[in-house]
């Protein structure tokens, strides 16, 4: 397992339990005393570091390399019921956007979401998770599907933001996206929409428009990365943390904004900690969430969509 630098001191702890519990086997000495002692105070740093973590901090566990991805979770949730779709109908099937159908129980619903890759090889096969914009009409399509069958739609954010090279430029990347906000805002279905890990930019805001908007603990969520702000405003990318600070692009920071509705804590130590739990939390906050959104009607739905971003952003001087 990797480590950040603020997890260090958690590093050194595990590795002097290791080491306890290793003397404990291979001689006669008795160390049970010790190692309670050593797990109690792993335990302590545990929760004092993830308690009190910067949104610096925050950004580098959404970017842990152990941190599942979209198709994690929707193979967790789903299992075997998941059956990928592909392509645009008009240019190509981008990686970086994937989705499908799947089930949870008997309902079936509409996955989307950004894939990145968990090597060298598969980063580049994922573009580094950021769409072109056929994987923006790939998406579309998929929930105009979802529309025609009313089927709920759930959408999976992870992304460090659109694809901005020249040929996307070329083949419409912000009419894409543009197009997307303006299709999901008048969705006759359910949208619900999950912040897993970086939520960056426009490449968010493309499958980012939602009846319900939930971002796990350790994920971010702005206009723009720490690390670019820094670059733009200081001319280095040595003032990232500052920036992380200064954007307020934590799940704390955008519930206190009212731009998300709602927290969703993870394990102690991120996603990555423990993964299986992970997953159990999101599939059940889905169908928490789908039994109050189903009640209503697609007009209801739409109307109520409408109203929550036309209330964003309303300041009273």
């Amino acid at each position: 397992m990797e480590y950040l630098n603020f997890e260090l001191p958690i590093k050194e702890l595990e590795e002097q339990l290791e080491k306890c519990t290793l003397i404990g086997e291979e001689s006669d000495v008795d160390v049970t005393e010790t190692c309670k002692q050593i797990e109690q105070k792993l335990n302590e740093t545990r929760k004092s570091i993830y308690k009190n973590l910067t949104a610096w901090q925050r950004v580098q566990l959404s970017r842990h390399p152990d941190r599942p991805y979209t198709m994690d979770y929707i193979k967790a949730i789903c299992g075997d019921t998941f059956l990928e779709l592909h392509g645009d109908r008009g240019v190509k099937d981008d990686k970086a956007m994937v989705g499908g159908l799947g089930k949870i129980g008997d309902q079936s619903y509409m996955f989307i979401g950004q894939q990145k890759g968990y090597n060298t090889k598969t980063r580049q096969f994922r573009n580094f998770g950021m769409a072109n914009p056929e994987g923006y009409r790939k998406a579309l399509r998929l929930m105009k599907s979802a529309e025609k069958f009313g089927l709920p739609v759930v959408c999976l954010i992870d992304t460090p933001g659109a694809y901005p090279g020249i040929e996307a430029e070329e083949r419409g990347q912000g009419e894409a996206i543009a197009r997307n906000i303006l299709e999901m805002t008048r969705l006759k279905v359910p949208i619900m929409v999950f912040i897993i890990g970086e939520g960056a930019s426009g490449g968010a805001l493309g499958i980012g428009v939602g009846d319900k908007v939930l971002m796990l603990e350790n994920t971010w969520y702005s206009v723009i990365s720490p690390e670019s702000c820094s670059s733009i405003l200081w001319r280095s990318w040595e003032f990232k943390e500052q920036a992380a600070e200064s954007l307020k692009l934590t799940a704390i920071d955008m519930k206190k904004l009212k731009l998300i509705d709602e927290i969703v804590k993870e394990p102690v130590g991120g996603a990555h900690s423990n993964r299986q739990k992970t997953f159990e939390i999101v599939k059940n906050k889905i169908a928490l969430h789908y039994a109050d959104l189903k009640k209503l009607s697609p007009k209801e739905l739409v109307k109520s969509r409408m109203e929550k971003y036309d209330n964003m952003g309303v300041f009273n001087g």
